[in-house]
């Protein structure tokens, strides 16, 4: 009993201590964020710069998605998978990595010239920020009116309710960036359509062929989904399909 009497006490003077010795031998760091008056303008126009940077930054993904070819490769992907009836094979994450790499592919010669036109200047000061972004816009504008058809961008000129423009370097971003994105996804359900055809043929006669044997419980997805790969492999469905989709765009 003295030895339990003698554990618990040992026990909690060591709980007592260890504190008081930690704070007398280790200095913890300390944290703190507040807003302090300045009497530098420059200090407050920097720190809307700040502001503005991690604004992009959070809606960078969405400038991704919206603004280049990803939209339409993504789209085209999961139609394909949803065609081939194979579920989740494969998985969004694969689909989504896939349609990114070529979309840094495909923008690549768009990335190259926003680097050199806009942002070498920028970061050498020999342009200001204002018009380092005007310069990288031009572009992405090019390559968004090239993949645009001429209706969608008229449609929402209408709806701005203003006159048409001369040249397509007049348009702003703000006219071009719904059209575009209008464009790329009519282009990709016809692709998608285009998709579907076969693999729509391929269970229409799996089908008719259970019924004609009385198979009418057996499900003829299950039978025309092994058809549906082997076809897809033997023509080699992914060169195919990544070859026209990266052509549609050159």
């Amino acid at each position: 009993m003295q030895k339990v009497f003698k554990s618990v006490w040992f026990l909690s003077l060591l709980l007592i201590l260890i504190p008081s010795l930690i704070s007398a031998q280790t200095a913890f760091p300390k944290l703190s964020v507040g807003i302090e008056e300045s009497t530098n303008p420059s200090d407050f126009v920097l720190t809307i710069q700040i502001v503005f940077l991690l604004t992009i930054l959070s809606l960078a993904p969405s400038i991704l998605i919206m603004m280049t070819s990803f939209t339409r490769l993504v789209i085209v992907f999961h139609f394909l998978r949803s065609a081939l009836a194979t579920q989740t094979v494969p998985s969004n994450q694969i689909l989504i990595g896939l349609a990114l790499f070529i979309t840094f592919f495909i923008m690549k010669p768009v990335i190259n010239e926003i680097n050199k036109t806009a942002l070498q200047p920028y970061l050498q000061e020999e342009i200001t920020q204002t018009e380092a972004l005007k310069r990288a816009g031009e572009p992405l504008k090019a390559f968004m009116v090239k993949q645009t058809r001429e209706k969608d961008i008229q449609l929402f000129v209408h709806l701005r309710g203003a006159e048409a423009p001369g040249s397509a370097s007049m348009i702003p971003l703000s006219t071009i960036i719904p059209a575009f994105i209008i464009s790329e996804l009519k282009t990709a359900f016809q692709i998608g359509f285009l998709l579907y055809l076969p693999m729509l043929v391929i269970d229409m006669i799996i089908a008719s062929v259970l019924l004609s044997m009385g198979m009418m419980m057996l499900p003829p997805i299950m039978i025309s989904m092994p058809f549906k790969i082997l076809l897809f492999v033997l023509v080699d469905g992914w060169y195919l399909t990544v070859e026209s989709l990266v052509k549609g765009f050159v």
